[in-house]
């Protein structure tokens, strides 16, 4: 799949957000990367053979206050290469593409991987 290609499914995952959420999103870039830098995922203490499919770097909403201000955009990146190689077709690719992006912008809005998980399986019940 082109970066292209990848980009409009990013997009398309991004709109599927709800407006109400959409329109709170200040001072955040979505970006497309091929993968994960070593460096990156040692920080992340990811070890291979896991990967990262996104990564949220930047102040959160709830750390945000009156001082915050005239700082670079927060970033949402997603990673191009493990989710190319992880899914069989692209259909399998942009859900798990909606299911990155939905994680990291919970970054964005203060939730921990914990809350987020805690969530997850509160939605399979």
């Amino acid at each position: 799949m082109t970066r292209a290609e990848f980009e409009s499914l990013v997009e398309r995952a991004l709109k599927t957000l709800p407006r109400r959420f959409r329109q709170k999103m200040k001072n955040i870039a979505v970006v497309v990367d091929g993968w994960a830098d070593a460096e990156t995922l040692e920080e992340m203490e990811i070890e291979p053979p896991d990967t990262l499919y996104g990564l949220y770097r930047g102040v959160d909403l709830t750390h945000r206050d009156s001082s915050y201000g005239n700082v670079l955009p927060d970033t949402i990146t997603i990673y191009q290469g493990p989710i190319e190689e992880d899914c069989a077709d692209e259909a399998e690719m942009a859900d798990l593409i909606c299911d990155v992006v939905i994680h990291e912008v919970g970054h964005y809005f203060g939730l921990d991987d914990d809350t987020m998980a805690e969530f997850e399986r509160s939605e399979d019940d």
